[in-house]
C-alpha cells in the first residue's frame, strides 16, 4: 500500500533510488511541493569545497556538515534560492554548484552561498541513507 499523491504532497517521506546518478550529474525531485537537488559529486568538487576557509563564506558551514558521513559525494539540498525563492540551475556560475538568474547569487557543489543577494546557503532537508544506493527524505 501506497500513500496517494495528497499524502506524498502533505509531506510523506520519499526514497530516491541513487543507482542511476552517474557521477557528476544531479537530479531533481520533489518532496512537500519544493524540488531537491540531489547531486553526484566528483572528487574534483569535493576537493573544491573542502578547501574553502570556513570563515570566508557569508554564511559559514563546512562541506562535511553539509553531507552524511561516508557520503560525501552525494549532496542533497533544498533548490530554493535563499533570496526571494526562485529555482537555481546546477552546474552553472563560477564554483560549479548553482546559478540563480534571477538576480545573480552563485552557490558551490556544497550549496554554500558564495556570491549575490542570497543571505544563506541552500537548505538541507531532513534525509537519511536507508542503503547504499537509496535515501529517504523527509
Amino acid at each position: 500500500m501506497n500513500p496517494d499523491a495528497s499524502t506524498i504532497a502533505a509531506g510523506a517521506p520519499i526514497e530516491v533510488d541513487l543507482s542511476p546518478v552517474a557521477e557528476g550529474q544531479d537530479i531533481k525531485v520533489f518532496w512537500r511541493g519544493k524540488p531537491i537537488y540531489i547531486s553526484h559529486r566528483t572528487k574534483k568538487q569535493i576537493d573544491e569545497a573542502r578547501a574553502v576557509p570556513v570563515a570566508s563564506l557569508p554564511d559559514p558551514q563546512s562541506d562535511e556538515a553539509r553531507v552524511k558521513a561516508g557520503h560525501d559525494q552525494w549532496l542533497v539540498v533544498i533548490g530554493i534560492c535563499t533570496h526571494l525563492g526562485c529555482i537555481p540551475i546546477a552546474h552553472e556560475g563560477n564554483y560549479d554548484g548553482f546559478f540563480c538568474p534571477c538576480h545573480g547569487s552563485q552557490y558551490d557543489s556544497s550549496g554554500r552561498i558564495r556570491q549575490g543577494p542570497a543571505p544563506a546557503n541552500l537548505p538541507v532537508p531532513p534525509y537519511q541513507f536507508v542503503s547504499d544506493t537509496k535515501i529517504q527524505i523527509g
